[in-house]
């Protein structure tokens, strides 16, 4: 397997991971399949552009014809599947987006790898799918049931089951990871941490839903592409992995390190009502 497809390769993790594969497997082809939304932007890759391993296609993964005419070209051996809509604020404001890509788009990709008989296919999927982490002492395991609590998490929870049908039904070798919450530069300035970073380095209020006791598990975006690296590597097929770092925060204790470390005094915290879900 020398030519791998990345959906989503301009994004967060995305291209984290696409940097990472062009260093550590220097046999390998990558091809990256984009739509440049608002959270999509390709200077995260200007790096590796002129790489000759390195190619790139601005297309909307829901467009299947454009789709197949990328495959038929590059013919790649191996898929990973990160190109999503990820906002739950976002997808409480207007769900379609994230119905249509979280799951059509995921459909698209199935229907080709296993019309082209691709050797692997990881998806990466959230660990938004479990719901909501209710105390420190909990855990959340692969074994656990799944309960969305946004349109978001929805959808995704909804591509993951695409891909155990697909596996189920037509044999196509799958892996499944679940990441908790990645942090880390090019970061686009919607989730928690930069949002409290750039509200804080511009004195501003810095909003925090409810009274701020929701746990989350923060995970560090490189060693995230690291986890999604060996779990295509090296991950059973069928299997699902929680991708995480043990560290658990509630978010007011995230937004007051966070706080500490620019030398920003905690009045700049603003509590918000929570929101539904």
């Amino acid at each position: 397997m020398n030519k791998i497809l990345i959906s989503g390769g301009a994004g967060f993790i995305g291209a984290n991971l696409v940097k990472l594969l062009l260093k550590w497997e220097p046999e390998w082809k990558i091809v990256v399949v984009d739509a440049l939304t608002y959270a999509g932007d390709k200077k995260r890759l200007e790096e590796i552009s002129d790489n000759p391993r390195f190619s790139f296609y601005q297309v909307d993964i829901t467009q299947k014809e454009k789709m197949r005419e990328i495959w038929e070209r590059e013919k790649p051996q191996g898929v990973i599947h990160l190109a999503a809509e990820s906002h739950v604020d976002r997808s409480i404001k207007d769900p379609s987006p994230f119905i249509l890509t979280n799951v059509l788009g995921t459909e698209v990709l199935l229907e080709l790898s296993l019309e082209f008989g691709v050797s692997r296919f990881l998806h990466v999927s959230t660990d938004e799918v479990y719901g909501e982490l209710k105390d420190k002492e909990g855990k959340f395991t692969e074994e656990h049931p799944l309960a969305p609590s946004s349109p978001y998490s929805a959808s995704k929870a909804g591509g993951e089951l695409l891909v155990k049908a697909y596996e189920r039904t037509f044999n196509l070798p799958v892996v499944i990871v679940r990441p908790s919450n990645n942090y880390g530069p090019w970061q686009y300035p919607e989730k928690l941490i930069p949002v409290v970073i750039w509200q804080a380095l511009h004195r501003q209020p810095v909003p925090v839903y409810g009274r701020g006791e929701n746990w989350r598990e923060w995970l560090y975006v490189e060693d995230c592409a690291q986890g999604i690296y060996t779990a295509f590597l090296k991950g059973r097929e069928g299997e699902i992995y929680n991708l995480g770092s043990g560290e658990e925060r509630q978010n007011l204790d995230t937004v007051k390190t966070i706080l500490s470390l620019l030398g920003e005094k905690e009045d700049l915290i603003q509590f918000v009502p929570d929101r539904p879900g």
